[in-house]
């Protein structure tokens, strides 16, 4: 594969990812816990079809405890997504997502004892000031919003958990891992549905739309990310799969009437920055 088309496909998975928002704006009667089941439902068939017939457990057992960890991490990202983008506006929930390679350098220190350079540092700590401006300041992370991004702050943990177990466990091949945190996510989701006395059968459409989000968004962009991504420097796919935070706020503006508050413009301009800092060090260094 040459260079032009792994870029190609990573900017595709973030076009794909981005219209996600949008899709769990249309869903009307099911609550987080539906969407949780439904969405990681749709996504079994799809994984199981591409780790290959038959080759699933074999690979689920090669992985180890880093799959079984690597897919809790993955529940909490899933999960936390989901309320996010019910709880607060999308923009406000993609840019706060960007801030899991800054928490998977943060876990990557203290877990598996991985040097931060000092620049790194700096791009966390600016990407912490534009959380906070997001947010409007560190006390008001409880009201208004707050729940919406402790939730997306809740998934942008999980993805770096993921990361970190993958790292942790030498993992080459993480379909596993995602395999396992989607039957993982479908069974907490049903649990969940349980204990909150919230109905998994629910409107029809609903549960298309969750099972589409999974079978087609969310898996569908992880294989074109993983595609592109064997021939594209994992600083550089960073930045091409900027594209999805850069889109994903237009998407809701024009479909579902959403608007930037001036906080989450300029925090997330200061957060963005810091990715695209964070991730053009990594390219330099490589």
């Amino acid at each position: 594969m040459r260079y032009g088309t792994g870029a190609a496909l990573v900017v595709a998975a973030g076009v794909v990812w981005s219209v996600q928002g949008v899709l769990i704006g249309g869903i009307e009667q099911a609550g987080s816990w539906a969407v949780l089941f439904w969405r990681s439902l749709g996504m079994l068939p799809v994984m199981l079809a591409w780790i290959g017939p038959g080759r699933a457990w074999g690979a689920i057992r090669a992985m180890g405890w880093a799959g079984v960890l690597g897919g809790l991490g993955l529940v909490a990202a899933f999960g936390g997504a989901i309320t996010a983008l019910q709880s607060t506006t999308v923009a406000n929930a993609v840019l706060l997502f960007s801030a899991s390679p800054f928490l998977a350098a943060v876990f990557g220190r203290v877990l598996l004892k991985e040097r931060v350079s000092p620049l790194t540092w700096g791009a966390i700590a600016l990407a912490l000031v534009g959380i906070v401006i997001m947010v409007g300041g560190v006390g008001q992370i409880g009201g208004g919003t707050g729940f919406g991004t402790l939730a997306a702050l809740l998934s942008a943990a999980g993805f770096a958990a993921f990361t970190v177990a993958v790292r942790w466990g030498h993992v080459s091949d993480t379909r596993p891992a995602v395999l396992l945190g989607g039957v993982f996510s479908t069974a907490i989701g049903a649990v969940g549905a349980l204990l909150a006395g919230e109905a998994l059968l629910t409107a029809p459409q609903d549960i298309a739309i969750a099972t589409a989000m999974g079978a087609v968004t969310l898996t569908g962009g992880m294989a074109l990310y993983t595609a592109g991504s064997r021939v594209v420097p994992a600083a550089q796919a960073t930045l091409f799969s900027l594209i999805e935070v850069l889109l994903a706020p237009l998407w809701a503006w024009a479909l579902l009437n959403q608007t930037l508050s001036p906080n989450t413009a300029l925090g997330g301009a200061v957060l963005l920055t810091a990715v695209a800092l964070n991730a053009a060090l990594g390219l330099r260094h490589r």
